[in-house]
């Protein structure tokens, strides 16, 4: 039996979302985007309510919600503004989850349990100047000195960048070995040669912060390393596939805010002598925008679904954030040709969604690397092999923690 309904926890949790956005985000992003500003106290609502831990469980500080739970919030943040998106992407999906999956218990007490409760944000660091997909092929370098590292290289369009607390950071111990030699570590903000910067320019997510990360002889302890010598690329991938659940659901969130868009100003406007909706093609355009999204949203589902199980789903998740992060462009492309020169004007919602839509057939892997990945699945040239650290279960699935719904409805 294939059930598919929402439970009562997680409609609460999409209604307290939507809620969360339409009073906090909605009012103020066009201004926030128009001016570049990051109002991180929004984040900071956001850890009280039990968003930046949301599917890590109680016991590490987290809310406990399961991953369809949290693909609602993904969805219904992104509704509102893809900035908002961005932190569950980075701070949650790429590093917390992460170190729930590959951290000692002694890491995860030291830095997940602060972050689950929205006390430190965190990010995740990766791509390099020269290097985007061809993650095994890092400049960035870490030398074994004694009892500590020392990283040196440097990291860019880092998401949160200047404002986070927290870097999971990826440096080649042995440059020759490829992505073998790949090493993951935590490095925290205020280590000596450590400093970062904001991008500034950006075509979208203007409300949110990417910038660089420079190492200059950094010395990060032993302790700090998370996984072992040359597992990093393993714990890269892995973060990775967290991170793209989070992209696929908040993409899935930005094609209905183009379609909710849309059909309101397919009622408004009017010509020759009736309402835009009544006509063909533009019925055409919401009518696949409608499609796109319920397929994405079940692709997304699916993918959930194996997360709550402990099941790797690579192939899954790739598939889902592939079809919603293209199905987003798309919409956003009608949307505006549905506003005519009014899509054109930032006084529509319309053409802040194609700004933002566009970074996310990028990162997280390119539309043509997912096609890459798709087409090697289905020829069988790729296939699954059981990672050191399996992903790791939802916790509650079948019922929202207590304490998560109390911070939810607490809200009012």
């Amino acid at each position: 039996m294939i059930d598919l309904s929402l439970t009562d926890e997680q409609r609460l949790v999409r209604d307290a979302v939507r809620s969360f956005v339409e009073s906090e985000i909605t009012p103020y992003i066009r201004d926030w985007d128009a001016g570049g500003e990051v109002h991180r106290e929004v984040f900071a609502k956001m850890g009280e309510l039990g968003f930046l831990g949301a599917p890590i469980p109680e016991a590490y500080g987290g809310a406990g919600m399961d991953y369809i739970s949290f693909g609602l919030l993904c969805e219904e943040l992104e509704r509102g503004d893809t900035a908002f998106r961005v932190v569950q992407s980075v701070h949650v999906g790429l590093n917390s989850l992460t170190l729930l999956q590959w951290g000692t218990e002694e890491q995860k007490r030291r830095w997940l349990v602060p972050q689950a409760r929205g006390e430190k944000l965190a990010t995740f660091a990766l791509t390099e100047p020269g290097v985007g997909t061809d993650a095994g092929n890092l400049a960035t370098t870490a030398r074994r000195d004694g009892e500590s590292y020392v990283l040196n290289g440097g990291k860019i369009w880092i998401s949160l960048a200047d404002i986070a607390d927290h870097f999971l950071v990826f440096a080649s111990v042995d440059r020759s070995k490829k992505h073998k030699g790949v090493t993951a570590f935590m490095v925290e903000r205020g280590m000596a040669g450590l400093t970062t910067g904001t991008l500034h320019g950006k075509l979208g997510i203007r409300a949110g912060n990417t910038g660089l990360i420079n190492f200059e002889n950094v010395r990060v302890p032993i302790e700090n390393r998370i996984g072992e010598e040359g597992e990093g690329f393993l714990v890269a991938m892995s973060a990775i596939d967290q991170g793209r659940y989070t992209v696929a659901a908040g993409a899935v969130g930005l094609a209905e805010a183009c379609l909710d868009a849309s059909v309101k100003y397919a009622h408004e406007r009017e010509t020759f002598g009736q309402e835009i909706g009544q006509h063909q093609l533009v019925k055409q355009m919401i009518a696949k925008m409608v499609v796109g999204i319920e397929a994405g949203r079940l692709l997304v589902w699916r993918a959930g679904y194996l997360k709550n199980h402990g099941v790797r789903n690579t192939r899954e998740t790739s598939l889902a954030k592939w079809h919603a992060t293209d199905h987003a462009v798309q919409c956003a492309l009608d949307a505006i040709q549905i506003h005519g020169a009014n899509g054109y004007s930032n006084e529509f919602p319309v053409e802040r969604y194609l700004r933002n839509s566009k970074a996310a057939v990028i990162y997280e892997g390119t539309s043509q690397l997912h096609t890459l990945i798709q087409a090697d699945y289905a020829l069988g040239y790729r296939e699954d092999r059981p990672l050191r650290c399996e992903p790791q279960p939802a916790q509650g699935f079948e019922r929202l923690p207590a304490s998560a719904v109390a911070a939810l409805t607490g809200r009012g």
